[in-house]
């Protein structure tokens, strides 16, 4: 049996971690603006997926996008972007 307490995570790292957060989370409020962008809160209060609630339908198609981290909800609104300049069919 492994003798080897879990690596603790410092004060200063997780202040990092939540600046860089903070920073990533003003960053893609600024830059998509057609979009309500937020934290998920976890089932044990600490924060989850990255979400992002349509707003302005020229900004995107699907009204919620979720991701797991900063960069993928960014790749995916560049998507949602990409497909609202298409024109959609029309139903009748």
């Amino acid at each position: 049996m492994s003798t080897e307490q879990p690596a603790q995570t410092t004060p200063d790292v997780v202040k990092a971690e939540a600046e860089a957060a903070e920073k990533a989370l003003a960053d893609l409020r600024r830059d998509f603006i057609g979009y309500r962008i937020w934290r998920a809160t976890r089932w044990d209060g600490r924060l989850g997926d990255w979400v992002a609630s349509l707003h302005d339908p020229r900004a995107g198609v699907d009204p919620t996008v979720i991701a797991s981290n900063p960069a993928a909800l960014r790749e995916a609104l560049v998507h949602e972007g990409e497909r609202a300049k298409n024109p959609r069919p029309r139903t009748r």
